[in-house]
């Protein structure tokens, strides 16, 4: 299961600097590596947007198996 979570983590990533860079320079990166509005580039888009449902949909689950010597909880989180 950490395979997913670090997967989605990293279609987030992906996804919020795809965004700054649209929203800064409005430069769209994986339109520019995929082509715009290929499949390919759609399937990206379909991808980032899943990790982030999978992110929110399973916070404290991923929290939980991450927990460990590395782990920090939030401020003011309750365990």
């Amino acid at each position: 299961m950490k395979k997913l979570d670090v997967l989605a983590a990293v279609l987030v990533v992906v996804g919020a600097l795809n965004w700054g860079l649209v929203g800064l320079f409005r430069f769209d990166l994986v339109a520019t590596l995929l082509g715009d509005g290929t499949l390919l580039a759609r399937l990206v888009y379909v991808l980032v947007g899943l990790a982030g449902i999978f992110q929110v949909a399973s916070w404290k689950a991923i929290q939980r198996r991450w927990s460990g010597k590395y782990a920090t909880p939030l401020a003011g989180s309750a365990r």
